[in-house]
């Protein structure tokens, strides 16, 4: 679209321009659509104190510590005072869960051939 004055032998090739711009500006905006859409991930691997710990937990305060002492709660003590991380800690009250999530067939095809640690008898073949 140089040109100032625009003819009707030149409403084709200017039509064509316009949905070529058109056409790249859907495309970005799409690409800006998805890039947002993106859900934006929280770093959870952040250390906690056993008193953060307790709150977030809402475990009792001796529970906390005879479980930080027998290992059953993953956590560091590198001097006087237990270090504990948020994303291990959500890991761990998942596994120990009573009423876990229900696996689907796949996981629990996996999880049987994981446990079937027995080699195969030669006869069998």
């Amino acid at each position: 679209m140089e040109k100032e004055i625009l003819t009707f032998n030149d409403l084709p090739q200017v039509v064509a321009q316009l949905r070529d711009e058109v056409m790249g500006m859907r495309a970005m905006l799409t690409r800006q659509q998805v890039e947002s859409s993106k859900p934006v991930k929280e770093n959870r691997h952040k250390p906690m104190t056993v008193e953060e710990a307790i709150e977030y937990t809402h475990i009792p305060r001796g529970t906390m510590y005879m479980k930080l002492e027998d290992g059953t709660i993953p956590a560091t003590k590198p001097g006087r005072r237990w270090i504990l991380y948020q994303d291990e800690l959500d890991k761990w009250l998942e596994t120990t869960r009573r009423n876990t999530v229900p696996m689907t067939a796949d996981e629990e095809n996996d999880a049987i051939l994981a446990s079937h640690k027995r080699k195969p008898d030669k006869h069998d073949w």
